[in-house]
């Protein structure tokens, strides 16, 4: 991987609007996120998550900066997809539709995927004893040694870094915060977090967006499919699945309708 460790700096990005998508809700990463995956499999899955959103992740380009060809690659990656960290489709913004690259660090099942098409992603409960909040906390030391804090000071003041991240706060933006301006020396590390968590935390947001208008496509033959028809990220009929009796279809919106309606019609437009 000592190649791909170096490559990842300089790899091209896609045109505005395009290429890798995180989504969101992720847990921080780990040694183990790939130990589900195949070595070769593993190293592109890990190279692709140290990328940062908008990067070119295509079979071609990723094969100009990785050690393996076109076949290897797009056969790694339909794995990839399978287990549940890559999806493709389309999203309407301002009334295009943009092709989009989805990826989670964290493998998920279809009806993750499904609840994230309709812009309905539950937030995943972090693990008790370390919260994302305890983990950013306690390396508050690594950013800058005046701020190492201890087990107790990191639990004690999780709750209120969690209520930053309420309110949509980034870890950027909690570094940022705690460490900008420092006084030297910083007599009472944990006083002075607390401090700077209770007054200057952000706002909270004066509303939200309605959820996009997206559709997954199927892998195999990029034809558009609502999520729930999807498995694995496969369409049935690319999947040879036998035909099954007609279940009730979900729930949708008009506007989600519209837009199903208009990403078919712009595929059979687009097939050659």
């Amino acid at each position: 991987m000592a190649n791909a460790d170096s490559n990842s700096a300089a790899h091209p990005l896609a045109n505005p609007g395009y290429g890798k998508r995180a989504t969101p809700y992720e847990r921080p990463a780990g040694p183990d996120d790939w130990r589900h995956l195949q070595p070769r499999e593993a190293a592109i899955a890990a190279y692709i998550d140290r990328l940062p959103d908008g990067s070119d992740i295509s079979v071609k380009t990723l094969a100009k900066q990785l050690p393996y060809g076109q076949c290897a690659l797009r056969t790694a990656l339909n794995r990839i997809q399978r287990v549940g960290h890559l999806r493709r489709g389309r999203e309407c913004l301002a009334g295009r539709w943009i092709t989009r690259t989805w990826w989670s660090r964290t493998a998920r099942d279809d009806a993750w995927w499904a609840a994230f098409e309709r812009g309905d992603v539950p937030r995943e409960k972090p693990p008790p004893t370390r919260s994302r909040a305890y983990i950013l906390l306690a390396a508050l030391g690594r950013e800058n040694s005046a701020l190492s804090l201890s087990h107790a000071d990191c639990r004690a003041l999780a709750p209120l870094l969690e209520e930053w991240f309420a309110r949509e706060a980034t870890d950027g933006d909690v570094l940022r915060a705690l460490t900008d301006g420092l006084p030297s020396p910083v007599h009472h590390p944990a006083g002075l977090v607390r401090n700077r968590l209770t007054t200057k935390i952000p706002p909270e947001p004066l509303r939200r967006e309605p959820p996009p208008l997206r559709l997954l496509e199927c892998a195999k033959c990029g034809a558009p499919s609502y999520a729930e028809t999807l498995t694995g990220g496969e369409c049935g009929t690319c999947r040879g699945a036998p035909a099954s009796p007609p279940r009730p279809a979900p729930a949708v919106s008009a506007a989600r309708v519209r837009a199903y309606a208009e990403a078919i019609r712009a595929h059979a437009r687009n097939r050659p």
